[in-house]
């Protein structure tokens, strides 16, 4: 009897042994389907198995691929997630493999068909066809027409776009001139937009020599590419790409946003053609199993998409690109938390590929690596083409007169839209060029409060308030999405006025249409990109030049290249600057910077314009300069007391529970049980900060607390939190859980 290991997606530190019926195989990587705990699982074969005396062995129930599914370099790159991230290797290899490998309701995935008609068996020539199709002239129309397609034509085209009747087909295939047949389709989620024709780009000297050195690189290297907003960083992935298709080997190129996805993969097409396989969130299970297919088998060799593009099925790799290394949707927000960046490195570094990290405002973490010398770093200053970065303007909001006669509404709106940023709008207007509008807070207004008691409407499920949304007009919690209609009184006092307090984009929306009422203005936030091909079509529009203000959240601030957008304003700089996580004021500058880099990437230039009541934040200030340099020494000397990364790991242990006292009393508890352990076990050099209450003290229902641990080795981080998950016994009441965060991008 032959035995397998197999790791299952159970939230258990443990890998089940099954017996192979006789006549089954399955080796290391291979899907398997078994039971557990009176279900059907889908899991992969991780080794042999061994038999315990005594334990009675379920066995396989069925073997559905033909040969492994996952290769030996990914679930090495598995095992290193589990390990470090602390996370039960089945979950890792459940979000290695596309959603339709993985449903136990259908292990082996099914295709997309269509049925074809094909000619068949001796042709008439054209001297014989007046005879042979003499009474039947529609029959001689669909026969040539399905010549004219190279002998190969959809069903459907035929029936119900060309209009012919099945009868005629019936006459075809009675008569052995053609024949009816399925085939599997591929499921191209570009199918539907054009391929672009490559541009001619001659390199600056700053981009040859980033291109030369990356064509130069050791299997393995690691290089930082810090160049400034429009210095032409994609040109140097394209060229670099070049040389490793060249040498027969694949790529993955990371971008961080699905809205960024189209515009890349448009680039990358224009030069890679059917090369090219996009994976994100956003494509259908079909859709992406089948690009997901096409790299397996090597037909396409580059894949381009979002975080889970990491794990592309590329043998051969020779390169990882991580376009906007800084951004945290590259950290994933749930089991198991890794982040795209960080595994990027490992597998490259694993299989002998080259990383590319490429922004504009890296992180602090892979600045610091690279002045160390643990990453290269090339630098691109200048902008490509001649241009130069756009000049940026502070508008004090602190400073904007107010007339005591002034009604509130009409001074409120005056510092949504200053006179300033007005007169700019207008001027692009009138001259034909595109502006860009960021604010990054979607909704009407941030809360809605009662004018006679001060009550704050609140989310039933979370401990934050609940947005106004106009339209359509409601309530939305936007951590659990929680929605309701209108409140017409308090709840609290019962008076009937509420006063709409704070600012979203939909007012922002409204009162942009309201000033310049022929204004083509369009709105990306969200709310209106929820539609599966929405972001593409709003930045198709943009590109096309049927959009005058293109307003946006923080999804509108990075990647995007429309060269006739000559101005950028920033409504508010001050949301999220203050908010109570170390990286606060990072994400702020990031944020700022690469919105104003959207702007001047033409012949016509560009200016910003950032509205703000902190204009000495050194955030705010050094965007305004270009000083990343600056920003990154301020902002260093900031995180050394208290101590935060970069200059220590860091892991957020969260708990969480249905009541606040049995949550509070979790906390405490595990706070005692660790400080136990790095007493008993003598371990100095990794220190506990907490418990405390999380920020958002309450999500979707569930109470929050939660403590840091810090240190500097991570080998012994490691130690203790994989120790402490498998050891410490959970309360089973009150739906306590202890969730643990390894390198946090967000402390909320």
């Amino acid at each position: 009897m032959t035995l397998v290991d197999v790791a299952l997606p159970l939230p258990l530190f443990r890998t089940f042994t099954y017996a192979l019926a006789e006549g089954q195989s399955a080796v290391r990587g291979q899907r398997v389907l078994v039971p557990v705990r009176g279900r059907k699982e889908i899991g992969i074969v991780v080794g042999e198995g061994t038999a315990k005396e005594g334990l009675k062995l379920k066995s396989v129930l069925a073997v559905p691929d033909a040969a492994p599914l996952v290769s030996e370099s990914l679930l090495a790159l598995s095992t290193w997630i589990a390990d470090y991230y602390v996370v039960p290797i089945g979950i890792v290899l459940r979000t290695i493999l596309p959603a339709l490998l993985t449903g136990a309701g259908a292990p082996v995935p099914h295709v997309k068909e269509r049925r074809v008609v094909v000619q068949s068996g001796e042709l008439p020539s054209l001297q014989q066809r007046d005879a042979f199709f003499a009474r039947a002239p529609q029959q001689r129309a669909l026969f040539e027409l399905v010549e004219q397609l190279g002998g190969r034509a959809p069903l459907e085209l035929l029936l119900e776009r060309m209009h012919f009747s099945p009868s005629v087909l019936k006459g075809l295939v009675a008569r052995s001139m053609v024949v009816v047949e399925g085939e599997t389709v591929a499921r191209d989620p570009f199918a539907r937009r054009a391929a672009q024709a490559p541009t001619t780009h001659v390199p600056s000297a700053a981009q040859e020599q980033a291109i030369a050195a990356l064509a130069a690189a050791n299997k393995g290297d690691v290089f930082l590419l810090h160049g400034v907003t429009g210095s032409g960083k994609t040109l140097v992935y394209i060229e670099f790409l070049k040389t490793v298709i060249a040498r027969g080997q694949g790529a993955i190129v990371l971008v961080p946003e699905i809205a960024l996805t189209p515009q890349a993969v448009d680039r990358f097409r224009a030069v890679f053609g059917n090369s090219i396989a996009v994976l994100h969130s956003a494509l259908s299970d079909g859709e992406r199993y089948d690009e997901w297919q096409a790299l397996q088998r090597g037909d396409k060799r580059i894949a381009v998409g979002a975080r889970s593009a990491i794990f592309a099925p590329i043998a051969n790799l020779g390169a990882i690109v991580v376009d906007e290394e800084h951004e945290s949707s590259y950290k994933q927000g749930e089991s198991p938390r890794y982040h795209a960046r960080e595994v990027a490195i490992v597998r490259a570094r694993a299989e002998g590929a080259v990383v590319v990290l490429g922004s504009a405002t890296p992180g602090l973490e892979s600045w610091v690596n690279a002045a160390s010398g643990k990453y290269t770093l090339l630098t691109l200053p200048e902008r490509a083409g001649g241009a130069q970065l756009p000049k940026v303007e502070i508008v004090d909001l602190r400073t904007i007169p107010r007339d005591p006669q002034e009604p509130a509404e009409a001074f409120f709106t005056r510092t949504v839209l200053t006179p300033r940023l007005e007169a700019a709008l207008a001027a692009r207007l009138e001259r034909g060029e595109q502006s860009i509008l960021l604010l990054n807070r979607r909704g009407y207004a941030s809360f809605v409060q009662c004018a006679g008691c001060g009550d704050v409407a609140t989310c039933r499920d979370c401990s934050i308030s609940l947005t106004y949304h106009r339209s359509p007009e409601r309530l939305v919690c936007h951590y659990c999405l929680h929605a309701e209609e209108p409140r017409a009184t308090c709840a609290r006092c019962g008076e009937k006025l509420v006063k709409q307090k704070g600012l979203g984009t939909q007012q922002v929306e409204r009162l942009l249409g309201e000033r310049y009422p022929s204004a083509r203005i369009a709105r990306m936030d969200v709310d209106t990109t929820s539609g599966k091909w929405a972001h593409t079509e709003i930045l198709d529009r943009m590109g096309a030049g049927e959009i005058d203000i293109l307003l946006g959240t923080q999804m509108i601030a990075k990647g995007l290249d429309f060269p006739n957008v000559t101005l950028v304003g920033v409504v508010d700089a001050d949301i999220g600057i203050n908010l109570p996580d170390f990286r606060a004021s990072e994400r702020c500058f990031q944020l700022l910077a690469q919105v104003a880099g959207r702007a001047g990437r033409g012949p016509k230039g560009g200016e910003v314009l950032i509205q703000t009541r902190a204009p000495s934040h050194h955030a705010v200030r050094c965007a305004v300069t270009h000083d990343y340099h600056g920003f990154v020494r301020q902002e260093l000397d900031g995180r050394r007391h208290p101590t935060y990364p970069p200059n220590v790991r860091l892991v957020n242990v969260v708990l969480s529970g249905t009541t606040e006292a049995a949550t509070e009393e979790l906390a405490s508890g595990v706070a005692a049980w660790i400080g136990r352990l790095l007493v008993k076990q003598r371990i100095g050099d990794v220190i506990m900060v907490g418990p405390a209450p999380c920020p958002v003290e309450r999500l979707k229902t569930r109470w929050r607390w939660h403590l840091l641990l810090k240190s500097a080795n991570a080998t012994e981080l490691t130690r203790v939190c994989r120790y402490f998950l498998q050891r410490f016994e959970v309360p089973n009441r009150a739906g306590l859980r202890v969730t643990l965060d390894r390198d946090p991008v967000n402390l909320m």
